[in-house]
């Protein structure tokens, strides 16, 4: 619970932290959204009567108190474009990112796990390096190209999914999945490599440990000394890595949303940018500030599961 604690306070302090810079960084731009909400043929009169009315005028941190005693209640504010609830926007757009982060990383993990556990089992073998060769291709290429090559190859030749659009799931799992399988595979193919990489370093060293050695002379078939005994105490390093991943993909997936014409959280930030809107990109930064933390969190958590000795260590201290 000390240990719980300790990390919960530390990410609120940067979960604040963030928050604080946006709104001071937005403040700073050099284009206000007064201009935007007018037009440009809007008297000195109109603006000083839109500024009074959004309370523009108050200082940044007086206009961020009130912001976040809101976002404490759970009140974003509205939207200075629209004028609907930021909470409903990103209650909207966020669960297509989400799916589209999750969808991308089970298809890394799917590449990743099957060849490094092949390529620690026989290293230096022909599959090890082959599976090497073929890994660090991919990190040459960005994301986004081989998204555009997708389009191409899938979309335009073979006509197998379509190019942009998205489908709810609520019309259809298949229909709703053609949607996100270019843009999800874009970005498997590129994370896949440093999850594959790490695992199969760790895995190499924990199959050289006695217990390792002490399950061979037992027996033991190699897929069941594979699974049971090695993958798991060398998920720690690949299980950092894809939390990283995961954070990143939050607030990372902003072109291939745009690219594919996906609602997402990153295309409503983007928009949000664009047209100046205050409330609505610092709800959305709020929302990336908390599933980026969140994941660390969670990432720090599965330690204590998957290693019994930081248990013990924790109840001794």
């Amino acid at each position: 619970m000390r240990f719980i604690t300790g990390k919960l306070l530390h990410l609120l302090v940067v979960t604040l932290a963030v928050t604080v810079i946006t709104f001071v960084m937005l403040d700073w731009l050099p284009v206000s959204i007064v201009h935007e909400i007018t037009g440009r043929s809007a008297t000195s009169g109109d603006v000083a009567a839109i500024r009074l009315q959004l309370r523009l005028d108050d200082p940044v941190l007086l206009r961020y108190g009130r912001w976040l005693i809101g976002a404490l209640r759970g009140e974003l504010g509205q939207s200075l474009i629209s004028g609907l609830p930021v909470a409903d926007a990103i209650r909207t757009h966020l669960p297509v990112t989400v799916e589209l982060i999750v969808l991308a990383q089970v298809m890394a993990l799917g590449l990743a796990l099957p060849v490094a556990l092949l390529s620690a089992w026989r290293p230096g073998s022909l599959f090890d390096r082959l599976g090497g060769t073929i890994a660090f291709s991919f990190t040459a290429i960005p994301n986004f190209v081989l998204a555009m090559f997708f389009i191409y190859l899938f979309s335009l030749r073979l006509k197998w999914f379509p190019a942009t659009g998205y489908t709810p799931l609520t019309e259809g799992v298949w229909a709703n999945l053609r949607g996100f399988m270019l843009p999800a595979a874009a970005i498997a193919l590129i994370e896949w490599v440093v999850l594959m990489r790490v695992l199969r370093t760790d895995l190499i060293a924990t199959l050289r440990e006695d217990f390792i050695q002490l399950a061979r002379a037992k027996g033991l078939p190699a897929w069941r000394i594979m699974l049971c005994h090695a993958l798991r105490p060398s998920c720690f390093s690949m299980i950092t890595l894809l939390g990283i991943q995961v954070g990143n993909l939050i607030g990372g997936t902003v072109i291939l949303e745009n690219l594919f014409a996906l609602p997402g959280l990153g295309r409503l930030l983007i928009a949000g940018v664009f047209a100046q809107d205050y409330p609505m990109v610092t709800g959305c930064v709020l929302v990336l500030a908390i599933g980026y933390v969140g994941i660390n969190f969670l990432v720090d958590v599965s330690y204590l599961l998957l290693d019994p000795r930081l248990r013990r260590e924790g109840n001794n201290g």
